[in-house]
């Protein structure tokens, strides 16, 4: 079994590259003992940290959803992260100066009507759910050149660094899984895909989510946002950049790069 101070080691590393902005080696490489299940403590362990130190949860991402994010990244199974109330950007702006090596993402965010905990399905999120919105969110990662395991990116809070979204949009009629999204960078289309990416559907990321966060003892709870995944490859971005995400039947987000 790893020492309890491996993990507060591997977790100070982590805060460390954030606060500095430089990306350190693999975690896994540097403790070559880490598992899966440790990888879990460590998140948690930051996750704490933060929220003593005067953040607030707003919701989660799940990750890896699909599988042009999982082939990009080497992996093979969603994971997730906590949406802190200092990775909402509220004016659109991207300051990139706050980054190390963010990467932009289309995604369909559900925002909670009602708490969700283990044993949920599609349904009962679809049901919970109160609105849905466009999305972008900013994927960063403190490990260098995203050279991820699935334990270096549970560890690091799912590579999560921050996320914009537009207006909110009632779900009913509206078929999460055929919403097409469509990248732009600076007017040239970059990439699209569908909601179907999502774990086959973004209700079925969120029931997902819900019943792993039960794994943890922990429950969805009404007002939460959740990123229910990538609809494509993610993306770099450059200082000036403006990118532009318009979902079919749920609108535009926007994201201006400074």
């Amino acid at each position: 079994m790893i020492e309890a101070q491996t993990l507060v080691e591997a977790a100070a590393l982590l805060r460390q590259a954030a606060a500095s902005r430089i990306p350190i080696e693999p975690l896994t490489r540097r403790f070559p003992q880490l598992e899966v299940a440790d990888a879990w403590q460590i998140q948690s362990h930051n996750r704490e940290l933060a929220l003593s130190s005067g953040r607030t949860i707003l919701g989660y991402k799940v990750g890896l959803t699909s599988v042009a994010m999982q082939e990009q990244m080497g992996v093979a199974e969603p994971d997730f992260g906590a949406l802190t109330d200092d990775m909402l950007i509220g004016d659109g702006v991207m300051r990139l100066d706050s980054f190390l090596q963010p990467r932009i993402e289309a995604e369909i965010a559900l925002v909670l009507g009602a708490d969700l905990g283990g044993g949920v399905t599609a349904a009962d999120v679809r049901a919970a759910t109160a609105f849905a919105q466009p999305s972008l969110e900013i994927i960063d990662s403190r490990i260098a050149d995203w050279q991820l395991s699935l334990i270096d990116t549970v560890a690091d809070n799912a590579s999560s660094g921050a996320y914009v979204v537009g207006e909110p949009v009632p779900i009913a009629g509206l078929d999460l899984q055929a919403v097409e999204a469509v990248v732009q960078i600076n007017d040239v289309e970059r990439a699209r895909g569908f909601g179907s990416a999502a774990l086959g559907d973004p209700a079925e990321a969120a029931a997902w989510l819900a019943n792993r966060l039960s794994d943890f003892g922990l429950v969805l709870r009404a007002g939460s946002v959740v990123m229910t995944g990538s609809l494509h490859a993610s993306m770099p971005v450059s200082r000036g950049d403006i990118v532009t995400a318009s979902f079919s039947g749920l609108g535009i987000t926007r994201l201006l790069v400074r």
